[in-house]
């Protein structure tokens, strides 16, 4: 059985479905081929990683529009004019990291940021949302493509750092436009948490967004709109299950890696708790169980270790999976995704690094592309995808860059409307911030 992310979360609201285990051409082109030395260092690791992703998405993104594929050749290029609104969310923050660190003339880099947000404002949209997946040509509704809450969340976390980090009168006017157009109470559908989706042909779908999740954004997004607000109250409105697996406790539903790292990516919640948890600590926490539960799979898929660990959702040899645990989600066979480590790094950061560099090292040669890392790969069969997915690299890409230099989480939390939202969601300094927290210099980076 195979699902995609959106399949998956379909499952994860009808009531947390646990399935069965089975078995089974510019000179950055030359300096990141598989010709390219390993890096030495962890900070040398991080700065290929972060200049192969971005060039997925200078590359993939049409010239005229800004708008991302959804998926491309590992190696570059695709025949598919799909676009991801996640994607391009994901790759207007990464424009704002190119730009930071001058990974292109920082004029282009403008340019493309008020391309791709004039291409947003004019996009097909119903009550302000995108579709999920657009012509990349034209912004226009995909296929059958829904309209997705959680999608136009993420495609707007990167609107909103767009708009604090330039300087630039237009880009600033443009993004707001695009925020408070949106009608956040229409997707509620008249209750008090958000509808999973939205077409045309059926309306909207009877599941919802009910669950603690990667939706964290969602309603802080919609809470600190300054037109179309949601009340508080929805953020109390959502589950949150605990899970318990060994020792480790934290609040969660069943599912892959990733929606303990999509909210994180933009949202700086370290040093703060609400009523319920912290939540960068419950990250924390998640991350440590899912590197103990690939440790346990070691028995029957000996791929895993604690040097070599990492499922989320992602391609795998069936296609489209959401794959994970604790406790195990889909055909786990002993596949890999290095986004499930590079997405961790704010959270287990040596643990992290140690994953990635023994990728590099011991892999690097059928494993690293032209975008850094390809997807999923298998070493127990030799099974390598030859594509990449849009909001694996992106997330790989901010939250490296977050681990590094906070950038993203300095930026994207300047947004009043973000302060606003999290003071009204009952967010407060914890009484005792942790040290883990701050990982900003840590000597592992250049170990």
């Amino acid at each position: 059985m195979t699902l995609s992310r959106r399949e998956f979360m379909r499952t994860l609201m009808i009531g947390s479905t646990i399935l069965r285990l089975t078995g089974g051409g510019i000179a950055t082109d030359v300096l990141l081929s598989k010709a390219s030395p390993a890096a030495n260092t962890n900070s040398e690791l991080l700065d290929q990683l972060e200049r192969a992703s971005f060039e997925f998405f200078w590359n993939e993104a049409d010239p005229r529009t800004g708008l991302v594929r959804d998926r491309a050749e590992a190696a570059g290029g695709s025949k598919s004019n799909m676009s991801s609104i996640a994607a391009t969310g994901f790759g207007l923050t990464a424009l704002c990291i190119a730009h930071q660190h001058n990974y292109r003339p920082r004029a282009e880099i403008t340019a493309r940021v008020r391309q791709t947000l004039h291409s947003l404002e004019h996009a097909q949209h119903v009550h302000g949302f995108l579709y999920h997946y657009v012509d990349m040509r034209d912004g226009r509704r995909f296929a059958k493509s829904e309209l997705s809450p959680i999608d136009m969340s993420i495609l707007l976390c990167g609107v909103l750092t767009c708009r604090e980090y330039f300087h630039d009168a237009g880009i600033r006017h443009a993004a707001s436009r695009i925020y408070r157009r949106v009608e956040w109470p229409w997707a509620l559908h008249g209750g008090d948490t958000f509808a999973l989706e939205w077409k045309p042909e059926f309306g909207f779908s009877p599941l919802r967004w009910d669950a603690y999740c990667e939706s964290m954004m969602l309603y802080l997004l919609a809470i600190g709109s300054p037109t179309h607000p949601i009340p508080a109250k929805c953020w109390r409105s959502f589950r949150r299950p605990t899970l318990v697996y060994g020792d480790y406790q934290f609040i969660s539903t069943p599912a892959p890696l990733f929606v303990h790292q999509f909210s994180h990516a933009w949202f700086d919640f370290r040093g703060k708790q609400d009523e319920y948890a912290d939540y960068f600590a419950n990250s924390v926490i998640a991350s440590q169980a899912h590197r103990q539960f690939c440790q346990a799979l070691s028995a029957r898929f000996p791929s895993y270790s604690r040097e070599l660990w990492g499922i989320t959702a992602s391609d795998s040899i069936k296609g489209y999976v959401a794959w994970g645990g604790p406790p195990l989600q889909g055909p786990v066979d002993g596949s890999i995704v290095p986004a499930a480590a590079a997405g961790s790094l704010p959270f287990l950061f040596s643990d992290s690094m140690v994953v990635l560099r023994n990728l590099r090292k011991r892999y690097g040669k059928q494993i690293w592309k032209r975008y850094g890392f390809v997807d999923a790969f298998n070493p127990l069969t030799g099974w390598v995808d030859h594509e990449v997915v849009g909001i694996d690299v992106g997330i790989s890409l901010v939250m490296a860059e977050n681990a590094r230099s906070e950038f993203v989480w300095r930026t994207f939390m300047r947004n009043p409307e973000v302060q606003l939202a999290m003071e009204k969601s009952g967010f407060r300094p914890l009484s005792a911030p942790a040290t883990l927290y701050s990982m900003k210099g840590s000597p592992a980076l250049h170990s």
